[in-house]
């Protein structure tokens, strides 16, 4: 069973940078996509950026459009989460998700993201 770890998290001051990146443990076959979630507390889930395998289309939800950029390395089973100009409602456990053609998804343990002054 392939296991994702997410890190790069932390506190962080308004308008500031983090890093996030998702490791897999091994190769997940059929892999269609990976995307980053957040869940903040009293809130639901909610997706924040996916990226497809084949030909690395990506999405954003709205409010981290021209801040946040999502990526991949294929060779290193790693994906990445660059946040810029971080704001408070950006504070959130961030998940890393990673889904096969055949509907089956990967989740890791998330990682904390506080942005405060």
């Amino acid at each position: 069973q392939v296991q994702l770890v997410e890190s790069g998290g932390g506190l962080v001051q308004p308008g500031g940078s983090l890093r996030l990146s998702c490791s897999a443990s091994g190769t997940i076959s059929g892999l269609y996509g990976m995307a980053w979630y957040r869940q903040a507390p009293g809130k639901q889930r909610e997706l924040v950026a996916h990226i497809f395998t084949d030909d690395g289309r990506t999405y954003y939800t709205e409010s981290v459009k021209g801040r946040f950029t999502i990526s991949r390395d294929n060779a290193k089973n790693t994906g990445y989460l660059q946040m810029n100009s971080l704001k408070p409602e950006d504070t959130a456990v961030y998940y890393c998700n990673k889904m096969r053609r055949d509907g089956v998804d990967y989740w890791g343990q998330g990682t904390q993201v506080t942005v405060s002054s």
